[in-house]
């Protein structure tokens, strides 16, 4: 029996919010609903391709590690209705063996790499401004069947505006994947047949 909790939550709480490389914390008061999902087998990947499959206008992403098959099949998806979508990716995304980092540029969809950071840890979706996406879940079929993971879907505006900020404050530093480009030093160019897994 899967271990699903889609219970509707009513958060009235304050959030608070790194913003890493600022080193400030932001206050944002909550009065909203959210789902929450637990893995493993918990519907959090039905959970974000549902989401991804509502959006209208943007999706900007921030994933320490994206092989979902179904999530990146969503974005596709999405595209081709006109979504515009912005992916940062962590630079192991350059070596591992199955990432997204090539298939989301080969599609069309503007792909970065943050590699200041030791790890870019975040997993992170944001929505039409107003949905936010985050947890301990990665965008992998791991997260989803094998470890013990957290999923929080949030609607809020201002917590979407704190976390856009943040996601722009990464892509400033970050640089855009192209295939066959070249990177900087420190990233090291990667020859590296991506697929994907389920």
């Amino acid at each position: 029996m899967p271990l699903r909790a889609e219970k509707l939550l009513s958060v009235a709480a304050i959030i608070f919010i790194s913003l890493a490389t600022t080193a400030y914390a932001l206050d944002v008061p909550l009065n909203t609903n959210a789902h929450v999902y637990f893995s493993p087998m918990g519907g959090a990947t039905e959970a974000i391709v549902a989401e991804i499959g509502r959006a209208k206008a943007e999706i900007l992403i921030q994933a320490y590690s994206f092989t979902s098959k179904p999530i990146a099949e969503a974005l596709v998806r999405a595209k081709k209705t006109g979504v515009n979508i912005a992916v940062i990716l962590d630079k192991s995304n350059l070596s591992d063996q199955y990432s997204a980092v090539t298939f989301t540029a080969n599609e069309g969809i503007p792909t970065y790499v943050d590699a200041i950071h030791n790890i870019a840890h975040n997993k992170v979706m944001i929505i039409d401004r107003e949905t936010v996406i985050t947890g301990s879940f990665n965008f992998t079929r791991s997260a989803e069947f094998e470890n013990a993971e957290n999923l929080l879907v949030i609607k809020s505006r201002e917590l979407a505006s704190a976390y856009i900020a943040n996601w722009t404050l990464h892509r400033q530093h970050s640089e855009q994947y192209k295939v066959g480009g070249i990177f900087k030093p420190e990233l090291k160019k990667q020859e590296i047949n991506r697929t994907f897994r389920y």
